[in-house]
């Protein structure tokens, strides 16, 4: 057999992968069993943030898997600790929970929300509004928190204790909370696997201020958006947006798996020892990695992020075959005439590796892509769309 015939036999069929076998890759650069180049406009689906196998990232973690690679919860680690002051002192945060992917953080987003609802309001307290189109996981109770109906339908009967409102639609949100008692709202800033579709700023605002004055918690999924991505550290930041609890994952890490949640003030005692956990959670391997990500994500390279957004933006809107571009940094979503697929297809042919989310596609790139490579891509691209 060959790999693809392997993976077909012995990998549950939950994926529909694109005809491509990855065997190495360097920075914004993969190549395929065959030696093929491919310029990486996805980097691992938000993962890869600086790239694949960046230099300064692989050293940090190898240099600590040398020395320990996991340690239990049950004792100190370095790099537990130093990542999360870091994050707290990079976003105002005050304590953070480690796990290893974007649903275990929402996971424990849902769960702060809800004993912190009880406490404070009573345990009839415990629904979470989020939006529709939105996605924040894989996990039963993450499935229930998007709104979604495709993917509620596969999975009854779901989690209870979510609504779902449309982006935009606070008299909804204002009608719910006359009859049910609210504990948190929770958002992507944009809606990712929904379509690359950025919130209104005017609706963002009035949410908050909603929040606020009726003590509901206010949680941003940073997951796909967060560590960079959107030419702010986190998106919310984009905002102007002061959340109760945050949840990011993706990114973070550089390659390896880590989810973090990030406690405000209303919420930061909210656990007791014995409340949550993860045996894999604070990984110190994963927590370096995250160290070496977080401390070159300077006002530098979220600049150059910017920069590289602009120029996608201006290369794209108008383009011929391109409806609309949507998104925000470096998480663009591109509308074209044809579908979506065939547009990634025809990009994978010419050596370009991007992604779909909905009817468009995705672009996810490195944060610090070179320019060269983005503008070949790009013209790629554009070319792909045309027709």
């Amino acid at each position: 057999m060959n790999i693809k015939e392997m993976d077909s036999t012995y990998i549950a069929h939950t994926y529909g992968r694109f005809p491509v076998q990855l065997v190495r890759g360097k920075g914004s650069l993969a190549w395929d069993e065959a030696g093929k180049e491919y310029i990486d406009l996805g980097s691992g689906i938000a993962v890869n943030g600086f790239g694949i196998a960046d230099d300064q990232w692989l050293q940090a973690v190898t240099e600590q898997l040398a020395q320990l690679p996991h340690a239990s919860n049950l004792y100190y680690t370095e790099p537990c600790a130093v990542l999360a002051r870091m994050l707290c002192e990079r976003t105002g945060m005050k304590r953070v929970f480690f796990g290893n992917s974007g649903a275990e953080a929402n996971e424990c987003l849902i769960k702060a929300a809800r004993k912190y609802a009880a406490e404070k309001h009573g345990p009839d307290c415990y629904t979470i509004v989020t939006l529709k189109n939105s996605f924040h996981g894989r996990t039963l109770t993450t499935l229930s928190a998007t709104g979604q109906d495709h993917y509620h339908e596969l999975y009854q009967p779901l989690t209870p204790g979510f609504a779902h409102i449309a982006p935009g639609d606070m008299a909804a949100l204002k009608a719910l909370a006359k009859t049910t008692k609210i504990a948190a709202v929770l958002i992507e800033c944009v809606q990712g696997e929904g379509g690359v579709v950025p919130l209104d700023k005017a609706f963002v605002d009035e949410l908050a201020a909603f929040c606020r004055e009726n003590d509901v918690l206010l949680a941003v999924d940073e997951v796909q958006t967060g560590n960079g991505r959107s030419g702010q550290l986190y998106a919310y930041m984009c905002f102007g947006l002061e959340p109760d609890i945050v949840s990011t994952a993706k990114g973070l890490g550089g390659g390896l798996p880590i989810g973090a949640c990030l406690l405000g003030e209303k919420v930061k005692d909210v656990f007791a020892p014995g409340d949550h956990g993860s045996t894999f959670g604070g990984n110190p391997a994963a927590c370096a990695g995250g160290v070496s990500i977080l401390s070159r994500t300077d006002d530098a390279l979220l600049a150059g992020v910017r920069e590289r957004s602009q120029y996608i933006f201006d290369q794209l809107t108008g383009a011929e075959g391109v409806e609309s571009v949507s998104g925000l940094g470096l998480m663009i979503g591109i509308k074209p005439t044809k579908p979506a697929r065939e547009v990634v297809a025809k990009c994978i042919e010419n050596g370009v590796l991007c992604l779909t989310a909905k009817d468009r596609v995705r672009l996810l790139p490195a944060l610090n892509i070179p320019m060269d490579q983005l503008q070949k891509a790009v013209a790629v691209l554009k070319e792909a769309c045309k027709g």
